[in-house]
């Protein structure tokens, strides 16, 4: 189940064995003891362990970055770049936990009270393949640094990275029963959500998988933050530099081969901008070079998998079917390994599947609209509810628009992103609950309230 398969050649490079229940059962016994004697660390401590992680982080920058390339096929210099968010996020939470986890005076009628920053336990972390360093560290940064302690299953393709971030954890000076790397599977997660010890889950993954694990953590009265899908509109009202506006579509757009959940993939275009935002888009998104992720001269790497690349070209071939024009790409790539053309899809209508579902890869959707009004519209036509971009030259109409995008975050003339100290999370069927920043580190806290 747990194999490096890189997605460039199809070559399975090594296999890991998956668990045993004997393990998974000693791994939450592991956890739960090791949470009585972490939750009693000083803030401070803890901190410091943290930021020495961030430290490691930085340290073995290549040796990590190219670990994920050959396990799901991301650019080098993308892989590269992934560390770089990964070391903020662990210096956001080792630099500001004294002031994160600082008690909170509350003032009531007829005495005085404080609302203490607690941990709850043992947390289970269920981890994606698309961002193998950044996915983790938004979940176990902020947790760790509150005390509770972690049992870790990331993605069956991900075992090397998901074992150099627990050797990396160790090295930093985190007691060995603090994180635990497991390779499990869908029938033992469920066992350990079950579990009364275990306190809670966070998921970033697909929408099934979420839903699964959202009922199984129901079922328990398990707290859950889940990541899940997006499709994310790019809202373009005016430019005065369209060929700068198309850039930055295609360059957020193709980032991680399409890959990322808050990715702008509906590009959303007033009437008198359409016709050439359209063509220069197309005419980008047709340059890009296939070739080995390691190159320096590729600009396009393969998908996760090959069922991730035969997924995706059957969402295009059935819109294409269905009457949405093609605009460029649409095809694998005639070369071993996962790659798919990137593609350009316009007159998309809402009677087509494509309409409402997530295209996870290297796919533009254009829409045309009359006005704000009809921009909006679109937008908020969507299951999703992630992120959205808006972008004007009067940032003050990009900000009233985007107001009233159905979203959990809203981005002025940037199309997406993520900071250490930046919420992150959706609405609707992007999930529930938030990571980043100061909402991160609050998911999975006992917010302990002492009246005097």
């Amino acid at each position: 189940m747990y194999a490096v398969t890189n997605p460039a050649t199809g070559e399975v490079i090594e296999t890991f064995p998956t668990a045993t229940d004997d393990e998974v059962r000693d791994a939450i016994d592991r956890a739960h003891q090791g949470y009585l004697l972490w939750r009693e660390r000083p803030p401070v401590e803890r901190a410091a362990v943290v930021k020495r992680a961030a430290q490691l982080f930085a340290e073995r920058a290549d040796e990590l970055a190219a670990i994920i390339t050959t396990e799901m096929g991301k650019l080098l210099p993308e892989a590269k770049g992934e560390m770089g968010i990964v070391v903020d996020i662990w210096n956001y939470y080792a630099d500001n936990a004294e002031t994160l986890l600082a008690d909170e005076p509350l003032t009531i009628q007829g005495g005085e009270a404080v609302i203490q920053k607690r941990p709850v336990g043992v947390l289970l972390g269920i981890m994606p393949w698309n961002y193998p360093y950044y996915q983790v560290a938004r979940f176990a940064a902020p947790n760790l640094v509150l005390g509770n302690t972690i049992l870790l299953k990331h993605a069956p393709s991900c075992p090397r990275s998901s074992a150099a971030i627990e050797a990396l954890l160790c090295d930093a000076g985190l007691p060995e029963d603090a994180y635990l790397n497991l390779y499990a599977t869908n029938e033992q997660v469920a066992e350990i959500i079950a579990d009364p010890r275990v306190q809670g889950v966070s998921l970033t993954g697909s929408e099934r998988a979420g839903a699964a694990v959202a009922a199984e953590a129901g079922r328990h009265l398990k707290k859950v933050v889940l990541e899940l899908g997006g499709s994310d509109p790019m809202l373009v009202l005016d430019t005065a530099d369209l060929d700068r506006t198309v850039k930055v579509a295609v360059e957020s757009r193709m980032g991680n081969t399409g890959q990322a959940c808050n990715a702008p993939k509906r590009m959303i275009v007033l009437c008198d901008l359409y016709d050439e935002f359209v063509d220069k888009l197309t005419r980008q998104m047709a340059e890009f070079t296939p070739g080995d992720p390691t190159d320096p001269a590729t600009t396009l790497a393969p998908l996760s998998s090959d069922a991730a690349a035969e997924r995706l070209v059957e969402q295009i071939e059935s819109a294409v079917r269905q009457g949405a024009t093609l605009r460029t790409g649409g095809h694998r790539v005639e070369r071993p390994g996962a790659y798919v053309e990137p593609t350009v899809l316009t007159d998309v209508t809402p009677e087509m599947d494509v309409y409402r579902q997530e295209l996870f890869g290297p796919v533009a959707l254009v829409f045309q609209a009359e006005d704000e009004d009809d921009a909006v519209r679109l937008a908020n036509d969507t299951p999703f509810g992630l992120g959205a971009g808006v972008f004007s030259e009067d940032r003050g109409r990009a900000a009233r628009v985007g107001s009233r995008i159905d979203a959990g975050m809203v981005y002025v003339n940037q199309a997406g992103g993520s900071q250490a100290d930046l919420p992150f999370g959706g609405i609707k069927r992007s999930g529930v609950g938030r990571e980043l920043g100061p909402l991160g580190i609050e998911e999975f806290m006992n917010k302990k309230v002492i009246r005097l």
